[in-house]
């Protein structure tokens, strides 16, 4: 069965294995950036080679009207809603929290916090069957550092997935009736880009081979798991918090 899906953050990385896989389905995407037009066609274009449709859609997901505006533009596109993944966040370079500005703490609450709260919201209201919508799947991205704390390095960013993990359960239990499962998965040590904006582009293989599985993972098995909760298949899930993290 097709699905709509709205992938924030969806241009690179984990966001962009999740909407070419999802593509691999026959499913339509909404694939969200917020600056790079041209990582976003390409990721367009990978899903429609893959077998989906898909259209780019610009928006800062620290701007309520723009987390509107990709809503609109994905149901507009392709029809109402089956799933929205929550995947758009940013990381700072490593520092202790000691010597963190409130520019940068603002920034990643903004981002990761406030926006994935906002972007909650608006699959609430969109999947939600009491007020229209057909239920489906909410996939909020949390991280790994939100049970390791992420000591010297961003304690900031692991708080701010600290409560994503607390939105996903509470929100599985609003949503339940409504049709809507919402879930999350925690990544640990991925190869994507978020490592080089942080300040450390080979981090994940350095750490990724003190996992139990010896390597780091990469975007594709987070992907995977993403559709996964996405897809039928996980119906009798909700409320769960999945660790795609080798075990670290």
């Amino acid at each position: 069965m097709s699905k709509v899906i709205l992938i924030t953050g969806a241009s690179r990385g984990i966001g962009r294995s999740a909407a070419i896989l999802a593509g691999r389905r026959g499913w339509s995407v909404g694939v969200n950036y917020a600056s790079n037009a041209a990582a976003a066609d390409e990721t367009v274009a990978a899903v429609v080679a893959a077998g989906g449709k898909a259209l780019a859609i610009h928006g800062d997901v620290s701007d309520e009207a723009a987390i509107v505006a990709m809503f609109d533009a994905t149901e507009k596109a392709f029809g109402k809603l089956d799933g929205v993944v929550n995947n758009a966040g940013i990381v700072a370079p490593g520092s202790a929290l000691a010597d963190m500005d409130i520019a940068r703490m603002k920034r990643i609450f903004d981002i990761n916090v406030l926006g994935a709260y906002l972007c909650a919201r608006e699959a609430a209201r969109r999947l939600s069957a009491s007020r229209g919508g057909k239920g489906g799947s909410l996939v909020n991205v949390s991280s790994a550092a939100a049970r390791l704390g992420g000591p010297n390095e961003y304690v900031d960013y692991a708080g701010s997935k600290g409560a994503i993990d607390t939105l996903t359960i509470g929100l599985a239990k609003e949503l339940g009736r409504e049709g809507v499962r919402v879930n999350a998965i925690r990544p640990g040590l991925i190869e994507t880009d978020i490592h080089a904006s942080g300040g450390k582009p080979d981090r994940a293989q350095v750490l990724g081979v003190q996992t139990p599985i010896g390597r780091p993972g990469t975007a594709d098995e987070v992907g995977e798991s993403i559709v996964w909760l996405l897809s039928d298949a996980s119906s009798y899930v909700t409320g769960a918090i999945l660790d795609v993290a080798g075990g670290r």
